[in-house]
């Protein structure tokens, strides 16, 4: 089994880690959940080219949409993890047999550097998949409600 860097896996997570690159690195072409990785990116992907396409008011890009952006948080987030912990429990976890003190699991200023931009690059795509759902929803609601309102009265009744 190859020692796995604790930097390389940090990056990973940040850089593709909507391609589920880093759960393959880490735990190899048997793993389920590197492989819906993309699928969810992809299904989000088509939920952007259906507001390119449609505009805003397409019901189901409301759908679509977060699931990108929720992804990218989630692999910035995975990204901050890794790169946080602590060199014993990485070693301890995804290089055992080697020392805890081993070189792999190091924090330096490259594995730094990625938990700075995937705090940025997380944050934005966690408040804009977000302010994107409940922009989506409260104005479907506010449209339901003047429908509701421009309705005749029922046998006469105001």
């Amino acid at each position: 089994m190859k020692n796995k860097n604790k930097t390389l896996a940090t990056w990973f997570a940040f850089a593709v880690g909507q391609l589920g690159i880093h759960r393959l690195y880490l735990f190899g072409w048997k793993d389920a959940l590197a492989w819906v990785h993309p699928l969810v990116a992809a299904l989000g992907w088509w939920g952007v080219q259906r507001v390119r396409q449609y505009g805003q008011d397409d019901q189901l890009a409301w759908l679509l949409v977060p699931l990108l952006g929720f992804t990218l948080a989630a692999t910035a987030l995975t990204a901050i993890y890794y790169g946080l912990m602590a060199p014993e429990k990485w070693n301890a976890q995804y290089n055992p047999e080697q020392p805890t003190d081993s070189p792999s699991g190091k924090t330096n200023w490259l594995t730094m550097a990625a938990i700075i931009l995937a705090l940025l690059f997380g944050t934005i795509a966690l408040m804009s998949s977000i302010a994107f759902s409940f922009q989506r929803y409260f104005e479907y609601q506010v449209e339901e409600a003047r429908k509701i309102s421009q309705q005749e009265p029922v046998n006469g009744q105001r």
